[in-house]
């Protein structure tokens, strides 16, 4: 009966650290799209919008909704006073899947946003309480949360299945079973020593936590992300990452790490896990292919046995303010967010105006400034999330265990291993035959609509009723908290049955892509001279038939006033861009473009058919299909009031038709051009 009782409270730890994973990485995504939202809301005339187009959003019920996060975030105050008394573990096991149950079925009134944002909180709350009554199982919530989330996202094609509108029968079980287990587990506790019940979080454990769940969040226990951080397959990394994960639940891999550490003066025991976790960090991201892979799933290992020194044993008449580290572990997590959204939208700080003009000279260039650091943030990720590690004094964290513990969880664990690679295994691709052959550019806007509402959906069937057989893709994320972590290109090729080939301008997870269903044989990219945005060029040969086809996708940087350099100087930049396209292509073609054989130029060139940029395209031995198509029909950048030709599509191949695709999916439209291979 008393094992029973530890895995019922084992179980109740793994469905809130489940609930609290996936309302976390929600968070991010909802905070991020309803404020950017709410930021074009005063420039639009209410008359002009699109009533049936979702996502927009008021200032002020996006003011409301932070209020609503900014209370749940205090929260974990109250386990302060309320966390001594055993009832309060039973409240916020309650709260927490009631919050859970909001998100997934949110009624009038209510967004899923302000669902995500009270899961969070009652989870922080949950956490305060919960370490001072069963501290010796509050690692599990996170392991076995992290590990969940990486079934169900490999399930979902990286999307969590959480988000989708069809979940809500699925979170109703699991918040009722949650109910079910917390009522269980307060009427008949599971027997515990002293040491392993009363537990608490120090200031650096505060610290730890908002840096480890930075960490696993942004890349190490997103298998996607540490795919394309690494450039390696995904369908491996998910298994392999689902094992560094879970492997720390088994007691035997507890003892031997502990093995590993005693060798060690406990002095430095903190700076070596430090230091080792961050050169496999460095590797991962800096070392492509299997090595970076196994860099990235070491990493994940080190940090997934990292949860057992995040709080320890309370003393006797010691004081337990869990509760108030709680708070330090949300500020430390939110800051690692900003920073990492600056790594990648560094080139959009507008200046400040009016009386904040003074801001111009520190916070502005400090802002832009985060261009190229995102090892730099992940690196302090790690010093953050190992500072309770340093700052123990005491033995190892782990705890021995029998043999027959280790051989059943060793088993558990491999069944989660053969599960993982079952549901990330790819599906067939029905190859091309022959025929009519369709290939489409689009800007896909991060997956967000104009308005940044996230529906990949929309985008997929956009791309279906096209029948386009390659697709060139522009602003693709592969990982991003703000994109809810979703490799998009993976995401959108399992969706319409396509291959796809991503390559990486910024950061390892944004970039460009080809989606097709004709045999790719060979592709790379380059990155390109870019003084905003860092962008680039990707190259993808096909092969339809006999004689091969040669892809260029690109995407140029934008023209925004009130951004960086005036709109002239962004122009400038635009045609260095464009020049070295050209020069990259006589290369290819040793001297002659007409030597590349058949190509298809295309993409996100940012400018208007009438600007030098495109007139210095059209003197190329390139046709443009579009060209002699009525404006009002070839406009691919539509917003409310605004309308312009921003995507091209250049050839030397035979165009049968060209046509854009009506759709609000993006704020850009998918055009696509029918050629005559022959």
């Amino acid at each position: 009966m008393t094992v029973f009782n530890r895995l019922r409270s084992i179980l109740e730890a793994g469905l809130v650290g489940l609930f609290f994973v996936q309302a976390l990485r929600a968070t991010v995504g909802f905070v991020y799209s309803r404020t950017a939202s709410a930021s074009i809301f005063p420039a639009l005339d209410p008359a002009a919008v699109d009533p049936n187009l979702p996502g927009l959003v008021s200032p002020a019920v996006v003011q409301s909704e932070l209020v609503v996060l900014g209370i749940a975030c205090v929260l974990p105050l109250l386990a302060i006073g309320l966390g001594r008394w055993r009832s309060s573990l039973l409240l916020a096991g309650l709260a927490v899947a009631g919050a859970r149950l909001v998100m997934a079925l949110p009624s009038a009134g209510i967004s899923p946003a302000i669902g995500a944002y009270l899961t969070v909180g009652t989870g922080l709350f949950w956490v305060a309480t919960f370490v001072r009554h069963r501290q010796i199982h509050l690692p599990y919530a996170f392991v076995i949360g992290f590990t969940v989330d990486q079934l169900l996202r490999a399930a979902g094609n990286t999307l969590d299945p959480s988000l989708s509108t069809g979940y809500g029968s699925a979170q109703i079980v699991l918040s009722a079973l949650l109910v079910v287990v917390t009522a269980a587990n307060f009427i008949r506790p599971p027997s515990l020593s002293l040491e392993d019940s009363r537990g608490l979080f120090t200031l650096w454990g505060g610290f730890g936590l908002g840096g480890l769940l930075f960490l696993q969040l942004a890349l190490l226990a997103s298998p996607n992300a540490s795919a394309a951080r690494s450039a390696y397959d995904y369908t491996i990394l998910v298994p392999a990452l689902i094992a560094a994960t879970a492997l720390p639940l088994v007691p035997a891999v507890q003892r031997a790490a502990r093995g590993v550490v005693s060798l060690f003066d406990a002095s430095v025991q903190g700076w070596v896990w430090m230091l080792v976790l961050a050169l496999f960090l460095v590797v991962g991201t800096r070392v492509q292919g299997a090595v970076g892979a196994g860099a990235l799933g070491a990493a994940q290992f080190v940090a997934s046995l990292t949860w057992w020194w995040l709080v320890r044993p309370q003393a006797e008449k010691e004081r337990n303010a869990s509760g108030l580290w709680m708070l330090v572990a949300v500020v430390v997590f939110g800051l690692f967010v900003v920073m990492d959204l600056f790594t990648f939208e560094y080139a959009y700080v507008r200046e400040f105006s009016g009386q904040f003009a003074f801001l111009n000279r520190v916070v502005t260039p400090l802002l832009r400034g985060f261009r190229g650091l995102g090892l730099a943030v992940l690196i302090v990720a790690v010093v953050t999330a190992s500072l309770p590690v340093i700052a123990s004094r005491r033995r190892a964290a782990w705890r021995d265990g029998s043999v027959v513990s280790s051989l059943v969880s060793l088993l558990v664990v491999g069944v989660l291993i053969v599960l993982g690679a079952f549901l990330s295994r790819p599906p067939v691709v029905e190859p091309y035959e022959g025929g009519e052959f369709r290939i489409g550019t689009y800007n896909i806007h991060a997956g967000y609509n104009e308005f940044f509402h996230f529906d990949l959906e929309s985008l997929a069937r956009t791309i279906q009723q096209s029948g386009a057989n390659v697709v060139l893709l522009q602003e693709v994320e592969a990982g991003r908290l703000t994109s809810f972590g979703v490799d998009q290109t993976l995401w959108l090729a399992r969706k319409v049955g396509m291959d796809r080939r991503f390559y990486a301008t910024n950061e390892g997870l944004q970039g460009l892509a080809v989606l097709s269903n004709v045999e790719i044989v060979f592709d790379d990219g380059v990155p390109l001279t870019s003084e905003g945005q860092q962008t680039g060029l990707q190259r993808v040969v096909l092969q339809p038939d006999d004689r091969p086809i040669t892809l260029y996708n690109t995407w140029l940087g934008v023209l925004l006033e009130g951004v960086g350099d005036d709109v002239a100087e962004q122009e400038q930049d635009q045609v260095r861009q464009l020049n070295e396209i050209l020069s990259i292509m006589l290369a290819h073609g040793e001297g002659s473009i007409v030597s590349l054989g058949r190509i298809v130029v295309g993409g996100t060139f940012n400018n208007v058919p009438s600007s030098d940029l495109i007139l210095r395209m059209r003197q190329t031995s390139l046709t443009d299909p579009f060209a002699d198509q009525p404006q009002a029909t070839s406009h691919t950048f539509v917003q409310t009031s605004r309308r312009a030709r921003l995507d091209y599509l250049f050839t030397n191949l035979l165009p049968l038709g060209a046509v854009v695709i009506d759709s609000s999916a993006s704020d850009h439209r998918l055009a696509v051009v029918s050629l005559a291979l022959r």
